[in-house]
């Protein structure tokens, strides 16, 4: 697999400039490992992962997909919770010289085939069970879809499947030789934007190695740290920051697979925990926690909170209540951190704005306010050639789709979006991909589906709906509808306004913006007739 965006030009630049280094992501692991083995690395359910015993789990992973087959530049597929597993799985792929392709594990069979099929994914590994959802079972419904699938891992396996501990029992400890260059591909991490299909983001080394490298100068980060990471590892933020950076600063990351913020307090004080980047609905959940107060999180020091709005009102209230600087940030899958603040910045900045320029990182802004953005940590394309064209402005800037302002000190302020997307709780959700189902629902007339305010996931899915006359339309027959053609849960609508008719302007085009302050108006869960 190679970069379907990537010029000399651009590379030499950045290899000059120093941002480019040369390092291989995994290399930070096993420097820890020998320099020292007994140190803990991954704290996961109450279980302690030593430098060595990861290391080593990530040689034998490597060393076992070698075996069968896997190569250079072949994509390995994976859809785990936040697990140790998930470090072996992912930083192994990569010592093989194979290309990590983490799944958010609340995809369903639609998102899930669309993904291993455009990757070609050899091997896929899943759990056997996550809150109550049969993986395996999903791929064998899906299985005809993906062709070139070739393997299946089950963690946690049974049932005469490939068990994860079996996969490891095939290979070796000293795991395995394979020529490699910074510039390979290392990462294919999916997002959904304004059109219905996810897309295939790139990242290199390179890239990835420049964005956690920038992190931790930027928080002023060292191996006394230890990373508290409830963000999805499937997540850009989960991947870069729960099991990239950890391991380059040589300390500890503590794991929460299934968020709740009383245990996400509690592991904060049991383990010391110092940093963590999570989205809104996190940083909400620990500060309105009624147990806070019996808590000692003292040892926190940076809550970088990002992926979705962040209300200026949160950024104050949890820097006061943690007692440490809680900071926004923007950035995206194609370009992981463009902007931040940190204990430098006055709190009036951290909870008005998103941040200035990190490092070496450019923002601009077009005419009409879009921000568009370049630096050494940009993706280089998608997997799908065909994305390039629109997402890059033809002098290799970034298009955001988001709209920005930037003040006289340099900070950035999102304000608008241009992409018709929902932001729920950090996921991208395409509000056209909901639209096209809704559209096949028999009551249905006409629709659309726009973002609706929440303090704490930042939007939630409002389907706005015009009903078939004399047909009746309920949420709960719109779930009901999803549901059963396996959309992901955070896509189905949670509020439901009716209209007679859709607001359009005179080409014929619907004007969300109108529907989008209706739905600001109706807050609540019910149904509502305009």
């Amino acid at each position: 697999m190679k970069a379907t965006r990537l010029d000399d030009e651009h590379a030499r630049r950045n290899i000059e400039a120093g941002h480019w280094t040369g390092n291989l992501v995994d290399g930070y692991l096993a420097t820890a490992a020998e320099r020292s083995p007994e140190a803990t690395a991954v704290v996961d359910r109450g279980r302690r992962w030593t430098y060595c015993e990861l290391d080593g789990a990530v040689n034998r992973f490597a060393s076992a997909l070698r075996g069968r087959g896997v190569g250079r530049g072949d994509v390995v597929s994976w859809l785990l919770p936040n697990r140790a597993e998930a470090v072996v799985v992912h930083l192994g792929t990569i010592r093989l010289g194979a290309v990590s392709n983490p799944i958010i594990p609340i995809y369903r069979h639609r998102e899930t085939a669309f993904i291993l099929r455009q990757a070609g994914s050899k091997v896929v590994v899943v759990p056997r069970l996550f809150r109550d959802f049969d993986y395996p079972a999903m791929l064998d419904e899906i299985r005809d879809e993906v062709p070139g699938l070739e393997t299946v891992v089950v963690v946690d396996g049974g049932d005469g499947r490939l068990s994860f501990d079996e996969l490891l029992d095939e290979g070796r400890a000293d795991g395995v030789r394979t020529p490699r260059a910074p510039d390979d591909i290392a990462l294919l991490l999916y997002t959904s934007g304004t059109t219905s299909a996810p897309k295939g983001a790139l990242h290199s080394h390179h890239t990835l190695d420049h964005e956690n490298r920038s992190i931790v100068d930027f928080f002023g980060l060292s191996a006394t740290d230890v990373v508290f990471m409830p963000s999805p590892v499937g997540h850009i933020i989960g991947v870069l920051y729960g099991l990239q950076l950890p391991f380059m600063l040589g300390s500890a990351v503590v794991l929460l697979d299934v968020w709740e913020p009383g245990r996400g307090l509690e592991l904060i004080e049991e383990h010391r925990c110092t940093f963590t980047v999570a989205a809104t609905p996190f940083l909400h959940g620990l500060v309105h926690h009624p147990s806070l107060p019996d808590r000692d999180v003292s040892s926190l020091r940076v809550f970088a909170c990002g992926g979705a709005d962040v209300p200026p009102e949160l950024v104050r209230a949890a820097t006061s209540a943690l007692g440490c600087t809680v900071s926004r940030g923007y950035g995206s899958t194609e370009y992981p951190t463009a902007s931040a603040c940190n204990a430098d910045d006055p709190v009036d900045k951290r909870a008005r704005t998103d941040g200035r320029p990190i490092g070496p990182a450019e923002v601009r802004l077009a005419p009409d306010g879009e921000l568009q953005v370049r630096g050494p940590e940009l993706f280089l394309g998608y997997l799908d050639a065909s994305l390039n064209a629109a997402a890059f402005t033809d002098d290799g800037w970034l298009r955001t789709g988001d709209l920005a302002r930037i003040d006289d000190d340099g900070y950035v302020e999102i304000i608008g979006r241009q992409k018709d997307i929902i932001i729920r709780g950090g996921e991208n959700i395409s509000a056209k991909e909901i639209e096209d189902q809704l559209f096949e629902h028999p009551a249905v007339a006409d629709v659309a589906v726009v973002s609706s305010p929440d303090p704490v996931l930042g939007e939630r899915v409002c389907a706005v709906v015009v009903p078939e006359t004399g047909r009746e339309v309920t949420l709960p027959g719109l779930v009901e509808w999803l549901t059963a053609r396996r959309t992901a849960r955070q896509k189905l609508p949670e509020r439901l306004i009716l209209l007679d008719d859709l607001p359009r302007n005179p080409s014929g085009k619907i004007q969300k913006f109108r529907l989008r302050e209706l739905a600001r108006e109706h807050t609540t869960l019910e149904s509502t007739r305009k």
